[in-house]
């Protein structure tokens, strides 16, 4: 019989009837790789160097396990497959760690490390985040081997471990392993869709910065009685400071933290996303944030600022006193088109010049935040992409110009100069950092398809190539 597209979608889904998906699942799902943990190493060292090679076995990848630059952070897995070095080559990318199990928070029946099908949905954690979805890349991969006999491109699967800290000591093993890991496109299965209903591309990631705001006025606290209205309090003072960064409505004030405007480009990427209401998740409020931008343009086009925690005093017993220290973390997420590194140094110039000077700005060290990122909606990988995906899905794919989360595209862009391109096979309502986590099924063998027709099109040989100096022609 003669090898087909259509053939390897129908191997990748057939896997996935017959239970083999599922059955390699269960083997990602029972490592407990929780690199937040303290002394998860064992575990996140385990999935690269056993759990990982034993997957693949048999596809013609060389595993490779690279010690993190970082001490004590989790390694890296590399399958490597080159058929041809004139051929392209995709880097492919997913995470083998996974935030806190939670068990005891899960409902009844279900264990975070155990695979539990119930109906279409496959609970587990890593099940989407991110066990799953890169399981889903492997095993398209496997199926176009077996119907081509080969990918008819070159392919470098990298699984880290690390992507739920912010990836540590990524960028550094990017940058001393340029060679090893240069490809011509970079391709990863991640995070949630818009809807449940047709396929989806995201470009890159809004970046992530976090930082205390600390007033420090005196070591103690006095009794109000006496000295409340004569004593400073830091808690007004932080209040005042906090609401001199957005307007009553939620509108950004300091400069240099949004953009000039929304490029045409992505723009027009927006405005044309479609969407899903998923029961469950709450509303926008349409009054909030910068006026004049859809809900849409306000998620992946605009930067945004929460107030994560604040505190004074002891909220759990207060005392009848003037406190003498206020603190409260914030989080600005922001896209491409503003630099991470210039968030804390506009607020702070910002809080001087409305007279807060006393107000410190400390930067959050605790994890690395991830940069922002975009490929341009108009790169060729892009339109070759989409075209592979309408063809298996029978309608456009969403493009979404960059998640309104955080990821470590920056860093693959940055460093080996690839356009990133992610393909999502999950929804809003997976639970994915929380309890009960799941899959479902119907999103994980249509990936399955997608994901197949997708590399079988890549090695037909009509793919986007790069010039000598990375530009696409």
């Amino acid at each position: 019989m003669t090898a087909s597209r259509a053939g390897a979608i129908a191997r990748a889904q057939r896997g996935f009837d017959e239970g083999e998906y599922l059955a390699r699942l269960r083997d990602l799902v029972a490592v407990p790789t929780e690199s937040q943990l303290e002394g998860s190493l064992p575990a996140l060292t385990r999935y690269c160097a056993e759990t990982m090679p034993a997957l693949m076995r048999g596809m013609g990848f060389e595993p490779t396990v690279l010690d993190n630059p970082r001490e004590g952070r989790g390694p890296v897995f590399v399958g490597t497959r080159i058929e041809d070095p004139a051929l392209p080559t995709v880097l492919v990318y997913g995470h083998g760690d996974v935030v806190r199990g939670l068990a005891p928070k899960w409902s009844a029946g279900l264990d975070p490390w155990q695979v539990t099908v119930r109906g279409e949905k496959w609970y587990g954690r890593g099940t989407v985040d991110n066990k799953g979805q890169h399981l889903i890349a492997i095993d398209a991969l496997r199926a176009v081997i077996a119907e081509r006999g080969r990918l008819g491109f070159n392919a470098k699967v990298l699984v880290e471990t690390g992507e739920e800290q912010g990836s540590p000591g990524l960028r550094e093993l990017l940058r001393a392993e340029k060679h090893r890991l240069a490809a011509d496109v970079f391709i990863g299965l991640d995070g949630p869709r818009q809807t449940t209903f047709m396929p989806e591309m995201k470009l890159g990631a809004r970046g992530g910065v976090a930082f205390d705001l600390v007033v420090h006025l005196r070591d103690h606290a006095h009794h109000s009685g006496h000295w409340g209205g004569v004593l400073t309090d830091p808690g007004f003072v932080l209040a005042q400071a906090m609401a001199s960064i957005v307007d009553r409505k939620g509108r950004i004030q300091v400069e240099g933290w949004t953009p000039k405007e929304i490029p045409p480009a992505v723009k027009r990427a927006i405005g044309a996303l479609v969407f899903e209401d998923i029961p469950g998740l709450p509303e926008g409020d349409p009054d909030w944030g910068e006026p004049g931008l859809t809900k849409a343009e306000k998620m992946f086009g605009w930067t945004s600022v929460i107030v994560l925690a604040a505190l004074t005093g002891h909220p759990d017993a207060p005392t009848n006193a003037v406190q003498g220290e206020a603190r409260a973390r914030l989080q600005v997420r922001h896209c491409a088109d503003i630099k991470g590194a210039d968030i804390v140094p506009a607020l702070r110039r910002h809080l001087d010049k409305h007279g807060f000077q006393i107000v410190r700005v400390e930067p959050v060290l605790e994890r690395d935040m991830f940069g922002a990122s975009r490929t341009d909606p108009d790169d060729p990988w892009v339109r070759f992409v989409a075209d592979s995906m309408q063809r298996s899905a029978g309608r456009a794919p969403n493009v979404v110009p960059n998640s309104s989360g955080s990821n470590p595209s920056d860093m693959f862009q940055e460093e080996l100069g690839l356009p990133v391109i992610w393909i999502p096979n999950s929804y809003a309502g997976c639970n994915q950092h929380g309890p009960d986590e799941h899959a479902l099924a119907p999103l994980l063998r249509e990936g399955l398809g997608l994901m197949a027709g997708l590399w079988w099109d890549i090695g037909e040989g009509q793919t986007p190539r790069r010039d000598a100096k990375g530009t696409p022609r």
